[in-house]
């Protein structure tokens, strides 16, 4: 055990976010926690990192279990070199290292034969079992290799921690952690400022991560990837369930259909003996058998189902007609110093196309957003709107320009037309403002929901050519689908920056990339066929720089025809004998969830049957018997999880052993 939460109970006046909430971690677990935004994910991982008190309840951590946490937003810091501030972050190795290389200096000055040479020489072998137990020697590199991995150039190494933005003030504290490795790692939504690249990066970095996770995104296929374990919140409850996000996506549905049968045949059962209490209640001779029926009625616990959230829909009002051309690009260029970020550019938007804009943070893509919407000027070349092409922009400044004093409604209603004005309240539900949210003032607002107050404003404008800048970013699931469906809908064209996979592929049929010092590239498709293409490339470029490598090493090293055809024989035999007994394991499991899967269909549909209703004994054993194929369920999928993994694992290391031979 790594933690436990235990008993946890905590309110925010009427209202109760976590009764007698339990649960422990285990080493190298990894975790989702589950909800609507406002559940109380976030106020969990506070309190189980000690920021906040429970009202009552206690988090249990185990003497030196060191605990990571990186919170959504509120991270600043200055004042300090970045890479002395991540090598810095591991408690005081580096103070260490420098004891250790002054008592050294000091070793080099006395007489070996004196007892302050022994008792320095003790000192200094003291320190270096420290430094060895906690891999001092390649604390630098593994430093720099993490702040590569998170987007950082050389060059930011020395830079001011205070010259980053909050998106890059979060990749700091995110590399602080991931150097600290710490026990457990406790993030709130991770993947929030990260770029495509990064993602993959930090994606594989957390699945071979030592230390057990705790994990709240938005991010359906990082949380797919990641997790086998999911606790999910809701209306002030937790339910575990043993899988991925979309497991527990499944389950739940399954669940709550269950859970509604056997309500529905307890209601039945509990109004045959009211009928009866009613019918024989008079007669003296069926007062035992009455009484005995009232009993059994006040014994009955209920069955409750709860209500689900209201899942609300919005549409696009109608674009107006608009020509083929929505937006031209001529010999664009565009620059900030000595940043080029387009020279010459030549680029056509045509009606229809649905464009995702990817890239590396700082390669261009809000700049390019900016140009197309008309709200900042090219520095030669030019911008051409196509006929009657109206645009409504979404970018995250925007949410800095609201009026404070404004309720979220009169903003939204002030920006709505007069045929868009019956839609405001829907929309703002849609978008997480119920009830009386609102009402509240614009400057009472976090971030996020200005963010989203913002986004509202420009999606009821009517217009023919959207443009996103990270819509997403602040919506949780549920908000996330109703913008999906409705630019689903949407007959207009649009251009969104966005790194969700989940959100963007299937509403997009092409790839903007856009890399520092090259100009962007169109890609055909969705962003996981461009993420293929792209690694397509990087392997084909591994093997051509293998390739011309080999070529220019000497004769002696050079592989022959018999050799290679040995080797890659070699590959073959190892990839069969360790592969093989794997993928029938895993076939096998697909199988046995198939059938379990089916089975419970079959039980379902049982559950229904008229002869079963009446049965208690038919519908009890029904029941057990869908329960029990459940937990099985559970069982497999992360069986065949682990098995998933172990191919990726084996596939690795063959590759790293063989590389492009076989």
């Amino acid at each position: 055990m790594v933690f436990a939460v235990q008993d946890l109970h905590i309110e925010f006046g009427p209202r109760v976010l976590f009764d007698s909430l339990s649960f422990v971690v285990e080493h190298g677990e990894r975790i989702a926690f589950a909800g609507q935004n406002g559940a109380g994910k976030s106020t969990l991982m506070k309190c189980i990192v000690g920021v906040q008190e429970p009202d009552r309840g206690r988090v249990l951590l185990p003497r030196h279990t060191h605990v990571g946490y990186l919170p959504q937003d509120g991270i600043h810091i200055s004042g300090v070199a970045l890479l002395d501030e991540v090598l810095g972050s591991v408690g005081n190795i580096v103070e260490l290292q420098q004891a250790v290389e002054e008592l050294s200096e000091d070793l080099r000055r006395l007489d070996s034969a004196s007892a302050a040479y022994r008792e320095t020489l003790e000192e200094i072998g003291r320190l270096e079992l420290i430094l060895q137990d906690r891999d001092a020697a390649s604390l630098r590199p593994r430093a720099e290799s993490i702040l590569r991995g998170l987007g950082f150039a050389e060059s930011d190494f020395g830079r001011d921690c205070g010259e980053f933005s909050g998106g890059w003030q979060m990749r700091i504290a995110l590399a602080r952690l991931l150097l600290q490795e710490p026990e457990v790692l406790l993030l709130d939504e991770p993947t929030n400022h990260l770029d495509l690249q990064t993602q993959r990066w930090l994606e594989q970095s957390l699945r071979t991560y030592r230390g057990a996770i705790c994990i709240i995104s938005h991010d359906i296929a990082l949380l797919d990837s990641l997790v086998t374990r999911t606790i999910a919140f809701h209306h002030g409850r937790a339910e575990e369930y043993a899988g991925n996000f979309s497991f527990y996506l499944r389950e739940s549905k399954a669940r709550k259909e269950v859970l509604i049968r056997q309500a529905k045949a307890q209601q039945r059962e509990i109004a045959k003996t009211q009928e009866f209490i009613d019918r024989f209640r008079a007669k003296a001779t069926k007062a035992t058998q009455v009484q005995s029926r009232i009993k059994q009625l006040e014994k009955v616990e209920l069955i409750e189902v709860e209500d689900d959230d209201a899942v609300m829909s919005f549409h696009f009002p109608p674009p107006p007609p608009g020509g083929h051309t929505v937006v031209k690009l001529e010999k664009a260029f565009k620059a900030y110093g000595d940043i080029r970020l387009l020279e010459g550019y030549d680029y056509t938007m045509e009606k229809g196309d649905r464009v995702a804009i990817v890239g590396v943070n700082g390669s261009g893509k809000s700049t390019f957003t900016r140009l197309i919407s008309g709200t900042e000027s090219v520095d030669a070349g030019a911008v051409v709107s196509g006929h009657h092409t109206q645009v409504a922009f979404f970018s995250q400044t925007h949410a800095d320009v609201l009026d404070n004093e404004q309720t979220v409604l009169e903003c939204v209603e002030a920006a709505a037309s007069r045929e868009t004005r019956p839609l405001v309240r829907n929309i703002l539900g849609c978008f997480l403002f119920r009830g009386d949210d609102v009402f509240k003032k614009i400057g009472v607002l976090s971030g996020g929901e200005r963010s989203r107050v913002a986004l509202v404003c420009m999606l009821l404008k009517p217009a023919n050519f959207l443009i996103m800048d990270e819509p997403t970013n602040h919506l949780d699931f549920q908000s996330q689908d109703v913008l999906q469906r409705a630019l689903a809908e949407y007959p207009g064209s649009y251009c969104i920056v966005s790194h969700n996979r989940q959100f963007l592929d299937p509403i997009v049929n092409k790839v903007l990339e856009f890399r520092p010092g090259h100009a962007p590239r169109l890609f055909y498709g969705n962003v996981s066929q461009y993420l293929e293409t792209v690694e397509t490339e990087e392997s084909r470029n591994k093997m051509a720089s293998s390739a011309a490598a080999s070529s220019a090493s000497s004769s002696a090293a050079t592989v022959n025809r018999r050799d290679l055809r040995r080797l890659r024989t070699q590959a073959r035999e190892k990839r069969n004998a360790l592969l093989r007994p794997l993928q029938k394991e895993l076939e096998q499991v697909e199988a046995d969830i198939a059938a379990r899967d089916e089975r419970k269909e079959a039980i379902s549909a049982g559950l229904e049957l008229p002869e079963n209703m009446s049965d208690n004994q038919k519908l009890m054993e029904l029941t057990q018997e869908y329960q029990r194929l459940e937990r099985e369920n559970e069982a497999l999928f992360t069986r065949w999880e682990d098995i998933s993994l172990e191919i990726e694992r084996v596939m690795a290391a063959l590759e790293e052993e063989f590389g492009h031979l076989d």
